[in-house]
């Protein structure tokens, strides 16, 4: 039979191994991380407001308690009148004024700080992530959108709550607790001896409620990238008649969404409990000291008051700490998210300007990109001189579009050379300025931006009439022909993304704007995809006039009749990776990815929270579950 204290002893011996193993193996759990000073400029001073005010806070305490004391006092022991002690209250309203005051003061600043701060990081992670690439946009763009969009808003719990008592920990804490040294040694070594107990069970509680933060927030982001998939490829799914799989997905990822979010919830109430119910054990243990003391006249009661009314002071804003982690842990995972951003490297650009395009020929020599476990293109070899029509053929999936923009300088290649050649010699494209680059190049996408604005406004003009040059090459394209449809002709608003005008008319308001562009690159992604036999032909003309002007014209297309205007054509294949590049990408993408805290199972072997099952990829049309 177990005795009482052998059970409480394996107990303990069994908490304080969770206690340290969670501790050595927690990652990143930091209360102020120091990359939010170095993101956030309005953190700084946030920071220095909140421990000047720690420090007037821990003398209006201080004082409060002693003024306490000081009318109490004589009262209890001398049976003084009330009125004695009316010049110590009158004091007594001005400090707890000033307290409540300096509170208000306090959140007030913290919410414009918080703001400040989140404004801050947002701006430049979408600055950095910009600077990234397509490439980079492409793989990580949706989970940068939920942590621009919506994550970061947890910040400001961090601010507001956490950040204030996580400071007022350094200063209000220390300072009573000096004046109780003062006060009585004795009573200071028992507050001495239960202080660690706070922060050791603080930090289990922080890791385990960081825990369920990391998966709210990957569930978070899951559903987003699911929702946006299941938006943009809703006509693929319906004609496929698969569109309610992805619904169902989409339902699945919301409900693991908010039971993390109960899970964190759950863990936060449990640990504000324990905290409470600690701290008030650490409390009592100095009451009854000096209750004892005081009963034995060991202790004057004015000393004994103030030890006691301090005594709680001393612990209030470590126990605050551990019950604001809760509130802030999102905002925490939210802004190691951001900062992960912000610290992928950039890639490298070149200073050198960029050739004279209309004497300088494009060489792609051996060029390769990796794509989805193959090569997209593969050993693409090329010489596109300046002034002729050049098309990319080849299957869906095979690196046309990859290709274009390997051209433009908007993707890094992974293998072979990128030249330009003129006159003055050779010169690698990723060394070249890309802003003196993008001056001579001009992309028409398949789905060309156009912005909330005037038909003019997206044209590149302001005013209220089309220039010359814009009135011819709509003449050239039949755009206007569409512009005299239009209500208010070319002051008729846009909506975002061309809303108002059909996908054809789009691409000839696209190819309209190449045309009045002085740029001698011009790259069309399936300019005629959408359209009809008759508005092929006038793309068509828009097409051969491009290239009347001495233009180089990189077209993408599978239509015959584009191919057949084309001077050249090149073909562009993919490739399998071999064995050993398939074994040295998973060796990269081990070593590149972050470690992540195993998923713990349910006792019917289920995963706690699962990942998804369904990928859609909806530039091939293709559905996979």
């Amino acid at each position: 039979m177990t005795r009482p204290h052998q059970f409480y002893q394996g107990f303990l011996a069994e908490l304080a191994v969770e206690i340290f193993s969670k501790i050595w193996k927690a990652e990143g759990v930091k209360p102020l991380d120091p990359r939010l000073l170095k993101y956030a400029k309005t953190a700084r001073g946030y920071i220095i407001f909140i421990t000047v005010f720690g420090f007037l806070s821990a003398v209006f305490i201080i004082a409060q308690d002693w003024l306490i004391s000081k009318a109490a006092t004589p009262v209890i022991m001398e049976h003084q009148p009330l009125s004695f002690i009316v010049p110590t209250l009158g004091v007594l309203v001005l400090v707890l004024l000033g307290r409540g005051l300096s509170l208000l003061i306090r959140q007030w600043f913290a919410h414009r700080a918080a703001t400040g701060a989140i404004r801050e990081i947002r701006q430049k992670v979408l600055t950095h992530a910009t600077k990234l690439g397509p490439r980079w946009q492409t793989q990580h763009g949706q989970d940068t959108v939920t942590t621009v969009v919506r994550a970061l808003k947890d910040l400001d719990a961090y601010f507001v709550f956490f950040l204030p008592q996580l400071l007022l920990s350094v200063t209000v804490t220390p300072l009573t607790l000096l004046v109780i040294v003062y006060l009585d040694w004795i009573s200071a070594i028992f507050v001495l001896a239960t202080i660690p107990l706070i922060p050791l069970f603080m930090i289990l509680i922080g890791i385990l409620t960081q825990e369920y933060s990391d998966k709210r927030l990957a569930s978070m982001k899951r559903m987003g990238g699911q929702l946006v998939d299941l938006l943009a490829g809703l006509a693929t799914l319906k004609s496929l008649g698969r569109e309610q799989d992805p619904a169902k997905q989409v339902k699945r990822v919301g409900y693991e969404y908010s039971r993390s979010t109960m899970q964190t919830l759950r863990v936060a109430f449990m640990s504000g409990g324990a905290l409470e119910f600690l701290t008030t054990l650490c409390v009592a243990l100095v009451a009854v000291e000096v209750g004892i003391r005081l009963l034995n006249n060991q202790l004057d009661l004015f000393t004994g008051l103030l030890v006691i009314m301090l005594t709680p002071e001393v612990f209030s804003p470590l126990r605050e700490v551990g019950k604001q982690f809760h509130a802030s842990s999102d905002g925490v995972t939210a802004a190691e998210a951001a900062f992960a951003i912000l610290e992928e490297p950039l890639p490298k650009t070149g200073h050198i300007a960029a050739p004279d395009l209309t004497k300088a020929t494009i060489q792609l020599h051996d060029v390769g990109v990796k794509a989805r476990g193959m090569w997209a293109p593969a050993s693409l070899t090329a010489n596109l001189e300046p002034g002729k029509i050049y098309a990319l053929t080849g299957a869906s999936g095979s690196g046309k579009t990859t290709t274009a923009m390997s051209m433009l300088g908007l993707q890094t290649i992974d293998q072979g050379e990128l030249t330009v050649s003129g006159p003055a010699g050779s010169v690698p494209l990723p060394e070249i300025d890309l802003a003196s680059w993008w001056e001579q190049c001009a992309w028409v996408p398949q789905n060309p931006a156009i912005l909330p604005g005037t038909v003019l406004e997206n044209l590149g003009e302001s005013g209220t009439e089309p220039s010359p040059a814009l009135v011819e090459a709509s003449r050239i394209t039949h755009f206007d022909e569409v512009v005299q449809g239009l209500s208010q002709g070319w002051l008729t608003q846009l909506g975002a993304g061309g809303l108002g005008l059909s996908v054809g008319q789009r691409q000839r308001l696209a190819l309209t704007h190449a045309l009045t562009q002085q740029a001698q690159l011009i790259v069309l992604d399936e300019p005629t995809a959408h359209l009809d036999a008759n508005l092929e032909t006038q793309v068509i003309a828009g097409i051969k006039t491009l290239k009347s002007q001495g233009k180089t014209v990189v077209v993408i297309a599978h239509r015959q009749a584009v191919l057949n205007v084309a001077d050249v054509s090149i073909p562009v294949d993919t490739r399998p990776f071999t064995a050993a590049e398939v074994e040295q990408e998973a060796q990269a993408a081990a070593a590149a990815k972050p470690k992540v805290r195993a998923h713990k199972r349910k006792p019917d072997g289920r995963e706690d929270l699962p990942p998804l099952i369904l990928n859609l990829d909806f530039a091939d049309n293709e559905v996979r579950a």
